[in-house]
């Protein structure tokens, strides 16, 4: 005896307000044909199933046979009917959620009111399922193709296109990380040989000033040796080369995906389907008088809204700020800090702190954000479903592209750029230092930000995701247990009906809602993000995200199968507003690289070096490296009695030369202090290589979203032959 759904309820008082709503609901089911079956336990079990002329009705409607459901018992042996396939769970689920009772009330309104608990669709104990279990849902399984077509049998065409689109990139994504760990290693075979890095490893005359305004000693530039290195690992003219090639690799990525998904739905006979028509049928079988909403638009509600959206950006760009402040703070601390290494390295100890902080202010925004999100969709109010999911999707994805990057936003673009320089700092509430970069440059910085926080949401997370569900769906189980009637002496014990069990299993899992599978692609968005906008800056990027998904699949898979209820399937062709999100972080990709390379990166400021000021070019000097001098050219010359009255100038070491000078890292004249013409020069170069190279990238995806087209040929054919054949 199958079942289209269970609902849920506590065991109300006979005569009560909420037993009788739910008596009213229950009826107005009965009066449109439902069957319902009850059953008491802890709770009490209602199964529900539809009328077969709701299935006819729906075939009449759209005027074709349900093709989708015949393929998937067709071609896979799956012993089911039709009319209880994954479309029959969502006709159901649409009528469940859109009937109304006599005081006006839907099952939304009643389970706020705790008249029903839940309601979900059954795990069936059919051959399709145990062919999941056991080849789809296994860690084993990790590097095996997924069976994207029982996927979507069993769970529908919208989370069969999400693992098909998280299969796809995973497998592109692998040439990505394979070229990133050949640069990352390039860079590694060149750690001592740089000729910057040299120069900072034997500058043991050079003075540094001071870091910071109390305690901190005059410095020798030849101390941070070894950063300098891994920063020259880093900050190569890899990395410039493999920024171009992940700008490519987007459009390609999006090119090909586009490819893949014509051919995806165009065998599921759904290239052409319609999904307002679709909610139409929908509303029509649930009420045959039912009239549609029609369009609507109000420029006061959308300007409001607009407002609220700017509102909750400035106070995620007010987080950064924040996080920013702790950054100096702690810096200043560290600086005062009896413990040599904390002394030593606190810029260092001061970013990983920050970054820490960051993926503490993402976990805690993200809920904020998503509540937020759904407030402003609640005000537009959205015509039909999938227009709330798109307008919440592009909310969402807004305030989590904030929350995740604009800390690396300022690292990348503003820290050692507004600090202002020795004698005229730029400070916090008058008292603390803005930081300053290393003289080998910030890139650094962004690398260790992006590499805790990657590592932390892919570890923690990942652990956090799939944990938690686990541990909920033990503690459900030890608390839940089949009632058993109290036995009289001499009486036989009643067999337990069969579909108790199988509702009580399937009610102990964790439940699922209309944002489970949101999560899954807005956490694989973010990814790509992170894998794309600041690669330059963390070429390991696309290796640590290749490895994450192979886990999330299987993770995924797990989940659903195992610790989760059936999702409601639902009916797509494509992944939606996605692709658009997909696109826009594309050419953010261009636009980001271009600027870690032009604005981050030492990159530009070493060719102008090169080019125009180096001993190649002024002595035509060809037995020499052309970057010889470039630190020292790159150094302004500081004053110590040009100090600031609050700072407190430190002592000179025993082992330095006496000296009324030191050095810092920007191009200033060293009378005034003003810019020199070294400066204008970099500055046009970079002002020149961010345009050439955005336009260059921007001009290849052109090409390759132009070269490859969005659907196959033999797609196109197929189509065409199916349009004659009907015409004859």
């Amino acid at each position: 005896e199958k079942w289209d759904f269970v609902l849920v309820s506590d065991i109300h008082k006979v005569g009560s307000e909420k037993e009788i709503k739910r008596t009213k609901f229950l009826d107005e089911l009965r009066k449109k044909g439902f069957t319902i079956k009850k059953i008491e336990d802890e709770k009490l079990f209602y199964g529900v199933r539809a009328p077969a002329q709701i299935f006819q009705k729906y075939q009449w409607l759209l005027r074709n046979s349900d093709s989708r459901v015949q393929s998937c018992n067709a071609h896979h042996d799956v012993p089911a009917t039709t009319s209880f396939s994954s479309l029959r769970i969502r006709i159901v689920n649409f009528i469940l959620q859109n009937t109304v009772t006599p005081d006006l009330e839907k099952l939304r309104d009643l389970m706020k009111k705790k008249v029903f608990e839940t309601m979900f669709p059954l795990h069936e104990k059919e051959e399709l399922r145990e062919f999941l279990n056991k080849n789809w849902a296994r860690w084993r399984d990790i590097f095996c193709l997924q069976p994207i077509e029982k996927i979507r049998c069993y769970f529908g065409e919208k989370v069969a296109l999400y693992f098909a689109w998280l299969g796809w990139y995973t497998y592109l994504l692998g040439f990505a990380a394979v070229v990133g760990l050949v640069v990352f290693v390039a860079g590694i075979t060149v750690f001592s040989s740089s000729q910057v890095s040299k120069e900072i490893c034997e500058a043991n005359n050079t003075i540094m000033c001071p870091l910071c305004d109390q305690k901190c000693p005059f410095w020798l530039l030849s101390d941070t040796c070894t950063y300098a290195k891994v920063t020259h690992m880093i900050d190569n003219e890899g990395t410039v080369v493999f920024a171009m090639f992940m700008a490519i690799w987007a459009t390609v990525f999006l090119e090909l995906w586009k490819r893949h998904r014509a051919t995806v739905v165009t065998n599921w006979d759904l290239y052409g389907w319609d999904e307002e028509e679709e909610e139409l049928a929908m509303e029509l079988i649930n009420n045959l008088h039912h009239e549609p909403r029609q369009y609507q638009h109000s420029y006061f509600r959308s300007a409001i809204v607009l407002l609220l959206v700017l509102a909750n950006i400035a106070v995620i760009i007010a987080i950064a700020h924040a996080l920013v402040i702790c950054r100096v703070v702690a810096t200043a601390v560290f600086t005062q800090s009896n413990l040599e290494f904390l002394h030593e390295q606190a810029n260092t100890v001061a970013v990983i702190l920050g970054a820490v902080l960051h993926y503490i202010t993402i976990v805690i925004m993200t809920k904020v954000n998503r509540s937020v999100a759904l407030y402003l969709c609640d005000l537009e109010k959205p015509r039909t479903f999938s227009q709330r999911e798109s307008n919440f999707t592009m909310k969402i994805f807004t305030f989590q592209f904030f929350t995740n990057f604009s800390s690396l936003i300022y690292i990348a673009f503003f820290l050692g750029r507004i600090n202002g320089h020795p004698g005229h700092y730029v400070r916090i509430a008058g008292k603390w230092r803005l930081e300053e970069c290393h003289p080998s440059g910030c890139i650094t910085d962004l690398f260790i930000q992006m590499a805790i926080i990657m590592l932390l949401k892919q570890t923690i997370s990942n652990v956090m995701e799939y944990l938690v569900p686990w541990l909920t769906h033990k503690v459900r189980k030890m608390q839940q247990h089949p009632k058993k009637r109290s036995m009289m002496l001499g009486e036989e014990e009643e067999e337990e009906d069969a579909c108790k069990r199988q509702w009580l299993n399937n009610y102990q899992l964790n439940e699922v809602n209309i944002f489970s599978l949101f999560d899954e692609f807005l956490e694989m968005v973010i990814q790509y993000s992170f894998t794309t906008i600041f690669v330059a800056a963390f070429p390991l990027a696309p290796l640590l995200a290749f490895f994450n998904n192979l886990v999330e699949i299987r993770l995924d898979a797990n989940k659903m199968m195992r610790l989760h209820r059936r999702m409601v399937p639902r009916k797509a062709n494509d992944i939606g507003i996605w692709l658009q999100v997909l696109e826009a972080i594309g050419i953010l990709a261009v636009i980001g690289n271009g600027l870690v390379i032009a604005i981050t990166s030492d990159f530009i400021p070493i060719q102008v070096y090169k080019y125009t000021y180096s001993p190649c070019m002024t002595a035509n000097s060809t037995d020499v490296d052309c970057s010889t001098g470039y630190i020292n050219h790159s150094l302004s010359v500081f004053r110590i009695q040009d100090f600031e009255p609050s700072t407190k100038v430190p002592k000179m070491l025993p082992d330095f030369v006496k000296t009324k000078e030191c050095r810092y890292r920007d191009y200033r004249n060293a009378d005034d202090y003003s810019y020199t013409v070294q400066f204008w020069h970099i500055f046009a170069a970079r002002l020149a290589f961010l345009i050439l190279f955005e336009h260059v990238a921007l001009c290849i995806k052109l090409i390759a979203a132009w070269y490859v087209p969005d659907v196959p040929q033999k797609v196109k054919n197929e189509l065409l032959s199916r349009k004659h054949s009907e015409l004859r």
